[in-house]
């Protein structure tokens, strides 16, 4: 048990100082730091941007199996009608 718990405070320490390393090599270099937060904030928005053109498609998909519902279906038709004319 001993020797175990030897290990895991070996291995704690040389986390703690690869963390503090990491934190260094990134908040020491400028331009790491201002390259690695600008492809970080590409990836953000190019995810939010597929994500939400996913979601719009399965809503508009969903939508048009309802046109043939008598009380809201006239309601999705005519949604449907505006977005082609936008097109």
């Amino acid at each position: 048990m001993k020797k175990l718990d030897s290990r895991l405070e070996t291995l704690n320490r040389f986390l703690e100082q690869a963390e503090f390393k990491d934190i260094l090599e990134n908040y020491g270099n400028t331009r790491k730091r201002l390259f690695s937060n600008f492809t970080a904030g590409i990836a953000r928005g190019l995810g939010m941007t597929l994500g939400t053109a996913l979601i719009i498609a399965l809503a508009g998909w969903l939508l048009s199996m309802f046109i043939d519902m008598p009380i809201i279906g006239q309601y999705i038709a005519d949604l449907q009608s505006y977005i082609d004319a936008y097109k």
